[in-house]
């Protein structure tokens, strides 16, 4: 499952938009949206994001095979 708070963080500190990544990706804004949704990427869309938005290889398990993803309201950090 994606991490896909952290990914979001990740696109705009590269001051690109979602609809930058799901072009790179070779998909529909509409598509990576729907994937965002439901937090699933295939292998080979997950490794060009990853040289995109040139992820360190200790972050991407956090992001792209996050266990259980939550996010605590009241300290405003993901778990």
């Amino acid at each position: 499952m994606v991490n896909t708070d952290a990914l979001r963080g990740l696109i705009v500190e590269k001051g690109l938009s979602q609809s930058d990544v799901a072009k790179k990706l070779g998909m529909t804004p509409k598509t990576f949206y729907t994937k965002m949704s439901k937090k699933v990427f295939d292998s080979d869309e997950i490794e060009v994001m990853i040289q995109l938005l040139q992820i360190p290889l200790e972050n991407c398990t956090r992001i792209f095979f996050a266990q259980n993803v939550t996010y605590d309201v009241t300290k405003g950090d993901t778990k």
